[in-house]
């Protein structure tokens, strides 16, 4: 008998990319969501109608349902985990909670990271929230035996999402050939896994009983820095070779706080991974696209539709701003 697998969610970046391999692969796959994503539900997934958020809700669309595993896509604090535990204790052999990269210490006192990396972030709420549920997790898993597995995603991106902030409109100054504003340096490492990818390493752990109790991060092993990155976006754009100016993450937050808390709290740090861990659990697991690939896929994404080449004009005045003010704070170059 094939595995059966509830999702909730199911038809975000990344967890789309795990419907159509979990299908592919034969898992008789459940999707529990509200029918308000824009995107499609996989052809051979059977929807059931809920809403995760209300209880009442969610237990009448599950009632009677037990699954070989369930994976929460959309939860996000420890009251959601609470409600899981209720819904799911004893309902599911396995239960997958999606937590965060960014849950791991920032900065890292070590690289690369390793699923034993301590976890910490004083810099963003969101990752703190992630720890708060992975610690009442642990708990369950330790003191109520519930079947927890905890995966980590890093940076992961389909063809429809630009890695920087600001997104198309970074594209449109490149291709005109203006500065664009890049954080720090431009040389600290990052991490970018396509979503096609990572549902090789994901839909491995399902049903896998071995990896109850366990953490987990899937990434590629392709580590860039973030002027290569504008430069591979830059190419795949058919824009001029990029103006990079390098701005403090600092000061970009004093500019725009909600930047410089996901600046602060994740992408100033440099963030390689060691997969050893997924790939001795899932040994097929192996990532073959990267990102000078992934970047033309996403670039002709947006080149095929017109309403996603948006430019946030807001966003295009803040650039110019602090450029203007990045270019007076520097002493003039000798001629």
């Amino acid at each position: 008998m094939s595995l059966k697998v509830l999702f909730i969610g199911g038809t975000g970046i990344i967890s789309s990319a795990c419907s159509a391999l979990a299908i592919e692969k034969g898992l008789d796959l459940y999707l529990l969501n509200r029918g308000t994503s824009s995107r499609p539900v996989p052809e051979g997934a059977t929807v059931l109608r809920g809403d995760i958020r209300d209880p009442a809700s969610a237990r009448s669309a599950l009632e009677g349902r037990t699954f070989d595993a369930v994976v929460n896509w959309i939860a996000f604090t420890p009251e959601h985990v609470e409600t899981d535990l209720e819904l799911f204790h004893g309902r599911t052999r396995q239960y997958v909670f999606i937590s965060s990269a960014s849950a791991y210490q920032t900065p890292p006192a070590t690289l690369p990271i390793t699923e034993s990396t301590v976890l910490s972030n004083p810099f963003w709420g969101y990752s703190r929230a992630k720890i708060a549920c992975e610690e009442r997790l642990v708990r369950a898993y330790r003191e109520e035996n519930f079947p927890a597995t905890i995966v980590r995603p890093s940076h992961t991106y389909d063809r429809t999402l630009l890695p920087m902030q600001g997104g198309w409109t970074v594209i449109e100054r490149m291709r005109q050939n203006k500065p664009v504003v890049v954080h720090g340096d431009g040389a600290s490492l990052w991490t970018l896994t396509h979503h096609r990818d990572f549902a090789k390493g994901f839909v491995g752990l399902l049903g896998h009983q071995g990896a109850v109790g366990e953490p987990f991060h899937i990434t590629s092993d392709e580590v860039v820095t973030w002027d290569q990155i504008h430069r591979i976006f830059a190419d795949a754009a058919g824009a001029p070779a990029p103006q990079l100016v390098h701005v403090p993450s600092d000061v970009i937050a004093a500019y725009d706080a909600r930047w410089g808390e996901g600046l602060l709290g994740d992408k100033t740090h440099s963030m390689v991974f060691d997969n050893s861990k997924i790939k001795r659990f899932v040994p097929d697991f192996a990532c073959t696209i990267p990102l000078s690939w992934g970047a033309r896929e996403v670039i002709a994404c947006y080149d095929a539709d017109p309403a996603r080449r948006k430019v946030n004009d807001e966003f295009d005045r803040l650039t110019d701003t602090i450029i203007a003010a990045q270019k007076r704070a520097l002493p003039e170059r000798a001629a």
